[in-house]
């Protein structure tokens, strides 16, 4: 496993203070566990970062230490190059969005959204207010009580709640699990707009692969309490370093082969017999064996002997195992000559009928889609990615 400091979000020592949050070796020991292993961690000021994980994996606890609510057994958390470690929960300029909202039920939405400034005395409440409600969209909500408003109009509260104390940092701590799907979706691109227009740092925690990718800037992926990688979403769901980060970011094919030969440009190997090929930039892999792997989308699928028209590498003897069919695409599993059946999603475009159980094919994929990971790596790391931390 790696750990990964987005080089962009990074400060070059000597240069001055980083503006944004900054975690270097945080640490939290619980007495029968290491919760969080000595991570390095850089958010740069005004970015969507997410912290994306299964159950366990310390996503939940880095959270409550920038928080202020867990105490790091070693390491620091820096903000605006101040340290702020040690500081007390209430003297952190840091909010939490939690996924119960905790709303006060005998006030209305405007004085939930104004009990923050109200215990600072402020002289500018109803202005504030009137603007925060007109950024969540619940202008005419205002006098309601929680209990009148849904789920997502709760969740818009909270955030505006939070947000009207103009923290340096919001921090989400599974904001939408909660929501049902649709309305998880839509309050997705919400968020989005909401930081974007108000420019201000969210570091967002999710087991849900798909929210991470369509809100963040940066994910960092971590598992039993390191980051597995880090980066923008496109880059790690395209070129993992990982069997775990493959596995957890959607849904990979991974194959064995044997190394065959290493240049400048292109890595050879031989899978099954089939002699296939992957961009040295996109091999992770030391040793003669590697998992190749390709994701299922970008495998193409055809009868057998038909000429594909995009043709790779060719792996001829597939038998169609299943056939789920599910909307925009179809899912197939494909049994291969040496016995693993292989994912493959084709998009419904209607252009030719449908594959059935027992049907003979061959699949092909670009080199450029494959990527080879280190062959002493668990392959089925990251596959369950049921519950949440």
């Amino acid at each position: 496993m790696s750990q990964v400091v987005d080089q962009q979000a990074t400060a070059p020592d000597g240069e001055g203070a980083f503006a944004g949050l900054r975690l270097r070796q945080l640490t939290k020991e619980f007495a029968a566990f290491t919760a969080v292993r000595a991570i390095d961690l850089d958010v740069p000021t005004g970015s969507f970062f997410a912290l994306l994980g299964p159950s366990g994996c310390g996503k939940t606890t880095t959270l409550r230490m920038i928080a202020g609510l867990e105490t790091p057994t070693s390491g620091s958390i820096e903000l605006a190059g101040e340290d702020i470690t040690w500081t007390k929960p209430y003297r952190r300029p840091v909010n939490t969005v939690f996924q119960s909202y905790a709303l006060f039920p005998h006030l209305d939405i405007f004085e939930n959204v104004a009990f923050g400034l109200r215990r600072r005395k402020s002289s500018e409440v109803d202005r504030k207010v009137t603007e925060m409600l007109e950024l969540v969209e619940l202008s005419n909500q205002a006098r309601k009580r929680p209990a009148q408003l849904s789920g997502g109009q709760q969740q818009r509260v909270a955030l505006a709640r939070a947000l009207i104390n103009e923290p340096q940092v919001l921090l989400l701590d599974e904001p939408l699990g909660a929501l049902d799907l649709k309305l998880r979706r839509s309050m997705q691109i919400e968020l989005k707009r909401i930081q974007t227009e108000v420019g201000l740092t969210f570091v967002h925690v999710t087991h849900d692969q798909e929210e991470a990718m369509t809100m963040a800037d940066t994910i960092a992926v971590m598992n039993a309490g390191v980051i597995e990688q880090m980066g923008a979403p496109a880059d790690l769901y395209e070129s993992p370093q990982t069997t775990f980060v493959a596995n957890f970011l959607g849904q990979s094919n991974l194959i064995e082969v044997n190394i065959g030969s290493r240049a400048a440009d292109f890595v050879t190997a031989d899978m099954h017999g089939v002699p296939v090929s992957v961009p040295t930039a996109r091999t992770h892999a030391d040793g003669d064996k590697a998992w190749l792997g390709v994701r299922p989308e970008k495998v193409l699928i055809g009868a057998e002997g038909e000429a594909l028209e995009a043709p790779g590498h060719t792996v001829p003897g597939g038998v169609i195992s299943d056939v789920s069919f599910v909307g925009v695409s179809t899912q197939y599993l494909v049994r291969m000559p040496w016995g693993q059946e292989l994912q493959v999603f084709e998009q419904n475009t209607g252009r030719r009928s449908l594959f059935r159980h027992g049907d003979k094919v061959e699949l092909s994929w670009r080199p450029e889609y494959a990527f080879l990971l280190d062959h002493s790596q668990d392959v089925a790391a990251g596959v369950d990615r049921e519950g949440s931390a």
